[in-house]
């Protein structure tokens, strides 16, 4: 199992921690060793479910016991999972937070089931290279977030997910046709001003919509006229000139300064102080909150940070919350890139994964 590091340390490396092992036999047996818990390898199952997935089963679970019960279970956890102690942590919602990631994480420690993570793919015109990334969601500690590039958008999917929003859920989406200027650094700091810049390219995101699809509905009604209107469909000069307009700022963009002072506006709450102080361009984006257990989920306008090829930041605006992340370089093998068809198809399909 690779482990985030220890909130909010986003740019320390991750940890191992080995789960099972096989020893093969001769005459082609096996036998398999869970390695769960604190008394040493013991029996295990696998079975193999089905294309790129497999589970694992502990047959001896007293071995995952603590003789101090539940309690010296939780400390030692928490000590291990998040490098500190019960006492440390002084804010009641975050304990709570814990202690609900400990009751859930520690009821499937008898069985898991393994799914074959695809790592999106890469082009030449994505803004960086895609990948997985650790990034600071709170009270909630580090989670890991696969960041992929669709055309004129970038998301962002949970790997890992918390008690509000799980595992498979697209947690940031990026407009790259909607960059953000940014004011200077002493007018960054008002959080008013930022939250001005940002709700004024919702409402125009939100016009944008509504004006295609509109023109989608004359196009639609075009497909019944002449094949002289089919062939130039009611509203397509229209898309064509908003194209082109978008490419011109994407290109006036491509033409800033490589990098810009960035400092958080005051108010806004960061797990990691030590973000970078330049960025090298913005965008408009929305990110996803939701209650305990998914309820009520809700898209939020929000600022999509990149810092450099490795780090980039997203501010919530709703929540005045900072998120940091930053990539994760363990190189992972055979882990193959399908094409951007089938990579979009499956994040439709990706299920919810164990914390």
């Amino acid at each position: 199992m690779y482990l985030p590091p220890h909130d909010p340390h986003v740019d320390d490396p991750m940890r191992f921690k080995p789960l099972f092992r096989i020893h093969l036999m001769e005459r082609k047996c096996a036998t398999v060793e869970c390695m769960y818990g604190h008394k040493g390898p013991h029996n295990g199952h696998i079975q193999i479910v089905k294309k790129d997935e497999f589970s694992t089963k502990c047959n001896q679970t007293d071995h995952h016991r603590m003789s101090g019960g539940r309690q010296e279970e939780f400390r030692t956890w928490l000590r291990e999972e998040w490098g500190r102690t019960l006492e440390d942590i002084f804010h009641e919602h975050m304990q709570e937070l814990i202690l609900m990631k400990f009751i859930y994480t520690s009821q499937y420690d008898n069985c898991l089931t393994y799914r074959r993570i695809y790592l999106p793919p890469s082009s030449p015109d994505d803004l960086i290279k895609p990948g997985l990334f650790k990034g600071t969601y709170g009270s909630h500690g580090l989670e890991i977030v696969m960041l992929s590039f669709h055309g004129k958008k970038a998301k962002g999917t949970k790997i890992t997910g918390d008690p509000n929003i799980p595992a498979g859920q697209q947690t940031v989406e990026i407009d790259l046709a909607h960059p953000l200027q940014l004011p200077d650094v002493e007018n960054l700091r008002d959080f008013s001003e930022l939250s001005r810049i940002v709700l004024e390219v919702q409402e125009q995101v939100r016009r944008e919509e509504q004006e295609q699809e509109h023109r989608q509905e004359e196009e639609d009604c075009s497909q019944q006229a002449s094949s002289q209107l089919a062939a130039n469909p009611l509203g397509g000069e229209g898309a064509e000139g908003e194209e082109t307009a978008a490419g011109a700022e994407g290109t006036t963009q491509d033409k800033a300064p490589a990098s810009q002072p960035f400092v958080l506006p005051m108010g806004v709450i960061s797990r990691n102080e030590d973000y970078p102080r330049t960025c090298r361009i913005c965008f408009y984006g929305t990110g996803l909150i939701a209650g305990h257990g998914f309820t009520s989920p809700e898209r939020t306008p929000g600022v999509f940070v990149l810092f450099d090829d490795d780090r980039f930041g997203f501010i919530w605006l709703e929540l005045k919350s900072f998120s940091l992340y930053s990539r994760i370089k363990v190189s992972f093998q055979n882990a193959e890139a399908p094409s951007r068809e089938a990579f979009d198809e499956m994040l439709k399909n990706i299920q919810s994964l164990a914390t």
